[in-house]
C-alpha cells in the first residue's frame, strides 16, 4: 500500500464514519458477507492510521544526495 501523508488522517476518519453507517445497515439487514468485507476494511484502515501517525512522529532521515552544480 501507499504511504499517507499526516494532513489526510482525518479523510481516514471520515471514511471509518461511513464504513461504520454501511456495517449498521449491513447488519440490520443481515447481510452477512457485507458485514465481514467492511470488517476487513476497517481493519486495514486502522492499521494505516496507525502506521500514518507511526511514520509522521518519525524525523526525516537525511540521505546525503550530493548536489548538481553548474560549471562554466
Amino acid at each position: 500500500m501507499l504511504a499517507m501523508h499526516p494532513k489526510m488522517l482525518p479523510r481516514l476518519d471520515e471514511i471509518e464514519e461511513d464504513l461504520l453507517a454501511r456495517r449498521a445497515r449491513a447488519e440490520h439487514e443481515a447481510w452477512l458477507g457485507e458485514v465481514e468485507g467492511i470488517d476487513l476494511t476497517l481493519t486495514f484502515l486502522r492499521q494505516k492510521r496507525e502506521e500514518t501517525k507511526r511514520l509522521a512522529r518519525v524525523a526525516p532521515v537525511d540521505l546525503g544526495l550530493p548536489t548538481i552544480t553548474a560549471y562554466g
